[in-house]
């Protein structure tokens, strides 16, 4: 019986890489050469478009600026059985790509993180931006849990499950906490390789800006943490102003049991109300866990509606 391979599609975002992207398309041609290559274009100003579709790409046009709204397009318009994501800025290893899809498929997994070794070595992978990352992944997995080590890498391999149970809810660069967050949330296996990680070829620039970029990915764990804890973000709020209050009210409790008299009246009162508002974040913290735990449950069906490669050619 002739053995079906799977349907792989290489997925390459780009803003602005006409110098990169050619050699990326080149080196993924040669590692999976039975592979589609897709160059999703966010508005590029110089001539990425071009020089992509004549290195035998499919370059697709994506009007809505954010590397999250590429991704979102880019998900929904491509049909395959693993994909894979890799910047079009030439410095992940092509020849990595086999081991990513080879322990996607061998180990069943849904999704793999390339993860970046460079021993310091590429002039992009500065120390802040190596010590930023650290930090959000650190945050992460204390927050949601997981092993991951590497969670901004650019470099993923996904089962087509993943990719179509994943709503694609942010805009810009906080795409790869998404990606991580779905995958820990639904309790998807995954699963990491190390590849190397090289600089940009000169004249290239990084779109990546230190603090600017880090500051939004920081503020989207919070709200993720939000949307998908919050019965313990919520009861976090109503313990600080539970304790606000108690502060507040008890030097008048202690007048009143000297002197039989409420002489800080607006202080008891801002008590009172302060105690209110903790009592309301606890019950808007309750309500919203019902809320998402029934998003967990249809985001989890919309999973296992799509059948695994295995499953699609089985019969």
């Amino acid at each position: 019986m002739t053995k079906l391979l799977p349907r792989i599609a290489i997925l390459i975002p780009c803003y602005n890489e006409e110098l990169t992207v050619p050699k990326v398309i080149r080196d993924f041609q040669a590692a999976l050469p039975a592979a589609s290559i897709y160059v999703f274009d966010n508005n590029s100003r110089d001539k990425t478009k071009e020089v992509a579709a004549a290195a035998g790409a499919i370059v697709v046009d994506t009007p809505l600026q954010g590397k999250g709204n590429v991704v979102r397009r880019m998900f929904a318009d491509v049909e395959a059985d693993v994909y894979l994501m890799v910047d079009g800025d030439a410095t992940y290893d092509a020849s990595c790509a086999n081991k990513l899809i080879a322990k996607l498929l061998n180990e069943h997994l849904d999704m793999v993180v390339g993860c970046r070794v460079d021993q310091g070595q590429a002039e992009n992978y500065r120390p802040g931006h190596r010590w930023g990352n650290q930090l959000l992944t650190g945050a992460v997995r204390s927050v949601f849990g997981g092993k991951f080590t590497d969670m901004l890498s650019g470099y993923r391999a996904f089962s087509r499950r993943y990719v179509k149970s994943f709503p694609a809810l942010t805009k810009g660069f906080e795409i790869e906490t998404e990606l991580t967050i779905h995958a820990l949330e639904l309790r998807m296996p995954y699963g990491e390789v190390t590849t190397p990680y090289g600089a940009r070829p000169e004249g290239s620039e990084s779109k990546l800006s230190t603090y600017r970029d880090g500051f939004r990915i920081l503020k989207s764990i919070i709200r993720f943490y939000m949307m998908e804890r919050p019965f313990a973000f919520f009861g976090i709020i109503s313990l600080l102003l539970t304790l606000l209050s108690l502060g507040l009210i008890g030097p008048v409790v202690l007048e009143f049991y000297e002197t039989g008299l409420v002489r800080r009246l607006p202080t008891a009162v801002l008590s009172v109300g302060v105690m209110l508002s903790g009592l309301l974040s606890l019950l808007c913290g309750l309500l919203l866990d019902n809320v998402t735990r029934g998003r967990h449950e249809m985001k989890r069906l919309a999973y296992l509606s799509v059948a695994r490669f295995a499953e699609r050619y089985d019969a």
